[in-house]
């Protein structure tokens, strides 16, 4: 760039400075300690700039079910990234639209802006771009060097542009006249500014058509894609070409991307003229395109409702057998009551919450199981264990547990219960199993009994137990010992 330029520039009192809120609000994006709540008290003080990001968060960009009502509620529908962005932009391009007589080649200069703004924002969707708003952002701010020079030198300026038929010759011309074009002045202002280097090195790349950087082409197709939106009908066709080869060598797919985008910008352009307060016709030439990419857009969407539904339907499928899966695998498959590994993750877990309530645990055994096994065999045994099972589920009260805990030895876990009232539940239990037959064998009952060992841990210091483990050896310890005492009774520890 020429020295007299910059001086021109630099001296120019017509180039405003950033907004002070602007400046804020790069500082802010700068600091990686940033919060929604330092952005939302910066933002709130502009009331213009507050009234802008609700109608963003409210508009089709963004397509929420849920009307947003606040800024806060905006911001954080948007995201703190997003929010400065759209910020910046608002506050950047705001400062630069000023009144020297040149309006109607600002408001040209505007419109390629917001196009390329949109068309880049499409472009990083397109890419799987995580940075929708900083696309945005890059390609609305591309143009400022145009802006600039415009404020500093408003006749010729617009003399030059007067003279041009597109986006190429305005570059050669630039370059002639200034020794730069307006992306090289674009950047430099940028830099003046302290804008992240992304954008810097963004508006400086702008109208280049190397760039390997996935973000970068995005850019450079962005520009030629509100060129052809804007070009003359003699001159769409060879700006149709451009904005293809951009677009291919940008993610590929050239012609069908470039539909796709057209098809989105024509669907939201009059919310897209009303956010940013600019006029933007539907230009002839891309009518018939547009048309056509509006209906493969409906036809593209009603697959995506149908494979969404299906994927709901599939995901809902998937989801309830996951939870048949994870829930056979907490259970005992002979009984159905849960299995011991289960059980000792819940005893952990209510073990660790016991103290200000009693955990009490019973250990059951089958009286002579052995004997029913070896008279009438192992399928008679197996009845008697799930009979068992459901008649100790069906006394139990709902928020108990029962798992079978090896062989034909059962552990409730009795949430809540004190000692006396475990051992009530217990011998009601008891009398319930003796007078229910378990299996019938030739037309003939099947009965058995059980044993019981008692535990509680409460806290209290007969009655405090420094782990899971140590609370079942203490239910295990009386369990034998009723056993030693003629079985078909239950024994409390410490009793």
């Amino acid at each position: 760039m020429r020295t007299e330029l910059e001086i021109t520039l630099l001296h120019c009192r017509n180039l405003p400075s950033p907004p002070s809120v602007a400046m804020q609000i790069i500082a802010l994006a700068q600091d990686p300690n940033a919060t929604l709540g330092a952005a939302a008290q910066l933002i709130s003080v502009d009331p213009a700039l507050s009234a802008r990001l609700l109608r963003v968060a409210n508009s089709p960009l963004y397509a929420t079910r849920r009307r947003i009502d606040t800024l806060t509620q905006a911001m954080a529908m948007l995201g703190l990234n997003a929010t400065l962005s759209l910020a910046l932009g608002f506050s950047l391009i705001h400062g630069l639209r000023g009144h020297n007589g040149t309006a109607e080649l600002q408001e040209r200069i505007w419109r390629r802006s917001v196009l390329a703004a949109m068309a880049a924002r499409q472009l990083g969707q397109q890419t799987s771009l995580k940075r929708a708003e900083t696309l945005m952002l890059a390609g609305l701010l591309q143009d400022i060097g145009r802006l600039a020079l415009l404020q500093a030198m408003p006749e010729e300026y617009a003399a030059l542009c007067a003279g041009t038929e597109d986006n190429a010759t305005l570059l050669t011309l630039e370059r002639e006249r200034f020794d730069a074009d307006h992306a090289d002045v674009g950047a430099w202002l940028a830099r003046r500014w302290n804008l992240p280097d992304y954008l810097v090195e963004a508006i400086a790349a702008s109208e280049l058509a190397d760039a390997e950087d996935p973000f970068l082409r995005c850019i450079q197709a962005s520009g030629a894609i509100a060129d052809l939106w804007l070009a003359q009908p003699e001159a769409a066709e060879v700006a149709r070409e451009l904005a293809c080869a951009r677009i291919e060598s940008s993610i590929g797919r050239g012609k069908e991307v470039l539909e796709e985008v057209l098809s989105q910008l024509a669907v939201s352009l009059p919310e897209i003229s009303t956010l940013f307060e600019v006029r933007i016709d539907q230009p002839s030439h891309l009518q018939a395109i547009s048309d056509e990419a509006r209906e493969l857009l409906i036809l593209r969407n009603l697959r995506q409702i149908q494979d969404a539904s299906q994927s709901h339907q599939e995901a809902r499928i998937t989801e309830e057998r996951m939870r048949q899966l994870s829930e056979q695998a907490r259970r005992d498959p002979l009984t159905g009551v849960y299995n011991r590994l289960h059980m000792e993750e819940v005893l952990e877990q209510e073990f660790a919450a016991a103290g200000l309530h009693p955990l009490t645990v019973a250990l059951l055994d089958l009286d002579d199981f052995k004997k029913i096994n070896d008279r009438f065999g192992h399928l008679v045994g197996d009845q008697v264990l799930r009979q068992f099972a459901q008649t100790v589920q069906r006394t139990l009260r709902s928020t108990d547990l029962i798992a079978r805990y090896g062989g034909e030895e059962f552990l409730l876990v009795l949430n809540y219960s004190s000692e006396s009232s475990a051992r009530q539940v217990l011998q009601r239990l008891l009398e319930e199993v003796s007078r229910t037959p378990m299996a019938i064998v030739d037309g003939q009952p099947v009965f058995t009994t059980f044993s019981a060992g008692i535990a509680t841990h409460n806290g209290e210091p007969e009655n405090r137990f420094n782990s899971v483990h140590e609370l079942l050896q203490a239910a295990d310890d009386v369990l034998y010992g009723a056993k030693r005492e003629g079985r078909n009774r239950v024994r409390l520890h410490g009793a």
